[in-house]
């Protein structure tokens, strides 16, 4: 029913808007670009560095591969969680608190679901960027084969897709920034127990059962299986779970942008 209101000319003006904001000076370029390393240099510090300690881990499959082999898709899932947020969280927040971005857009025939729905386009756009650019460092490195590096990128774009509808939803319910800080310490948990670094098998049952729950781990799970190479029917219930999130979490956005701003 929502979905045949929207316009996709309309949302593809919010993204034009997003556009024409990237002429206003070299800092977002900066910013935009600072992004990409942060997993880089964890892939490089943890999965190579401490992976010549750690040496050998088995995959759900029965393969030993190394840790560096089992580190880099968390590495590239955790770059597309940070892209999307980046963009999703204080950026949007600006805009819609500080700014007024949204609230001259939606004096236009733009609807509340269209502004989220180009808002999710243009946080998808800057995820993609990442996380392409680190499926080449994956394959230079041999982390994973070209065909599989292909496969992976889909399945890493659902993930900046699901944390990009979370965003949202999140910063319409943020009183200032200091909220942020709460936020923060939510996504760097997500970070460390999300199966990056060690199997969950290798946690208490209580913190798995946590850790399972999480959309980090289902990106984690469905990206490392597609770029190591063990596609299975297990991975259909991960991406099942990240749309379902998409979903909710664009509805949530939208239905509070609605309420906040069209009174």
């Amino acid at each position: 029913m929502l979905a045949a209101r929207v316009s996709a000319a309309r949302v593809g003006a919010v993204v034009g808007r997003n556009v024409g904001a990237l002429r206003s000076g070299p800092v977002y370029w900066l910013v935009l670009a600072s992004g990409f390393f942060e997993p880089v240099l964890y892939l490089l510090s943890i999965g190579v560095g401490v992976g010549a300690l750690v040496g050998e881990l088995r995959l759900d499959d029965g393969r030993v591969v190394g840790y560096a082999v089992f580190v880099a898709p968390a590495m590239l899932a955790v770059s597309a969680m940070s892209g999307a947020l980046s963009e999703t969280t204080f950026n949007f927040f600006f805009k819609m608190r500080y700014a007024k971005t949204f609230e001259a857009i939606l004096a236009t025939p733009v609807r509340p679901l269209e502004v989220a729905l180009g808002e999710l386009v243009w946080a998808l756009a800057r995820s993609s960027l990442y996380t392409g650019a680190f499926l080449v460092v994956m394959v230079v490195m041999g982390l994973t084969r070209v065909e599989w590096a292909l496969a992976a990128f889909p399945a890493a774009s659902l993930v900046g897709l699901a944390f990009g509808a979370i965003g949202m939803a999140v910063s319409t319910l943020m009183r200032g920034w200091q909220d942020f800080d709460l936020m923060s310490t939510a996504q760097f948990a997500l970070f460390l127990f999300s199966g990056t670094f060690s199997p969950v098998g290798d946690y208490p049952p209580v913190l798995r059962a946590v850790v399972e729950a999480a959309p980090l781990w289902h990106g984690v799970e469905l990206v490392r299986g597609l770029a190591a190479g063990s596609p299975g029917w297990g991975l259909v219930g991960h991406a099942v779970y990240l749309l379902g999130v998409t979903v909710a979490g664009l509805w949530l956005a939208s239905r509070r942008l609605e309420r906040m701003l069209c009174r």
